[in-house]
């Protein structure tokens, strides 16, 4: 199974894996031939998203296009990377539910095409999402997550090197992706921000399900990653040691930990009375925030607004 992760997807997964109005006594029934598939176009939307998000990563974080190659380690890695940004428990219960659909498709796509199914077990997903639980690494709903001062917070950190994703993250809105590698080729320069008329410093960037853009950095922030760079050959953190000084800092100060995409909230909510002060209307400021931040859809940033 070969292609972009839209295409294996849409044109690969989903067509074995959906059948619109099946009955529930169809899809519950072991015998029938709809056992386990869609009927909701809403739900099969919902894990086509995930699933693209998914093999999105498995393509950069390991090289894998075809889904048929995928095991274990992908399914944990992938949930333990979408609990560093410290979800929802609802959020993080339907991206498990979508990868055990995508079991689920697999073995009706393997069974098609060789004439029996091929072993998956993505029961890991259960294993990692009862653990994000138990360990509080997941909001209870969605609500506020933007720190106050969310460069108090990233002065205080104890690493370094996490200081200074921090400062990139609460200043550009980077998810976590975006700031734990950085190499060379990504600083581009100095630019005045159109929208303050403040010098900062470029980095590009490719984050979640591919999307490019440029973050804009403060120019002593964007110095001192040109300095690291330059003499380790690259910026490079990991990622849980990076969330772990996050949320043990925030006990420390008093204030409740969101993990790293508390700096995110707090830019998008930064970012849209910079709009607005500029003249934008809310529905500009809020287009234009939504591009920023990488999202789909202008509606996912609202979230972001408290």
């Amino acid at each position: 199974m070969r292609g972009s992760p839209y295409h294996v997807v849409t044109h690969e997964l989903i067509p074995v894996i959906f059948q619109a109005g099946a009955k529930k006594t169809e899809r519950i029934d072991i015998k029938h031939p709809n056992y386990g598939k869609v009927s909701s176009f809403k739900t099969m939307d919902a894990y086509k998203q995930t699933w693209i998000q998914f093999m999105f990563f498995l393509k950069e974080q390991f090289r894998i296009s075809d889904p048929e190659k995928i095991d274990e380690e992908h399914i944990r890695d992938f949930m333990v990377y979408k609990t560093l940004e410290y979800p929802s428990k609802l959020y993080l219960a339907r991206i498990s539910a979508a990868l055990g659909k995508l079991e689920t498709a697999l073995r009706y796509y393997t069974r098609n095409k060789y004439g029996e199914e091929k072993s998956f077990d993505f029961s890991i997903r259960q294993t990692v999402l009862d653990g994000a639980r138990n360990l509080n690494l997941v909001a209870d709903n969605y609500h506020d997550r933007a720190y106050e001062k969310p460069n108090i917070l990233a002065s205080s950190l104890a690493e370094p090197l996490h200081r200074l994703s921090a400062e990139i993250q609460w200043v550009s809105g980077g998810r976590i992706e975006a700031v734990s590698l950085i190499r060379t080729e990504q600083l581009r320069g100095y630019c005045i921000d159109p929208i303050t008329g403040v010098t900062m410093g470029k980095i590009w960037s490719k984050e979640k399900g591919g999307r490019e853009g440029m973050l804009m950095v403060l120019p002593s922030t964007y110095e001192w990653l040109k300095e690291h760079i330059e003499e380790h050959g690259r910026f490079k953190i990991d990622r849980q040691k990076y969330t772990t000084d996050i949320r043990r800092t925030c006990h420390n100060l008093g204030i409740k930990g969101e993990g790293s995409h508390g700096f995110r909230y707090a830019f998008a909510q930064r970012r849209m009375k910079e709009y607005m002060r500029a003249g934008h209307t809310y529905e500009q400021s809020l287009q234009a925030v939504s591009l920023e931040l990488k999202h789909t859809r202008a509606n996912i940033t609202n979230h972001y607004l408290g």
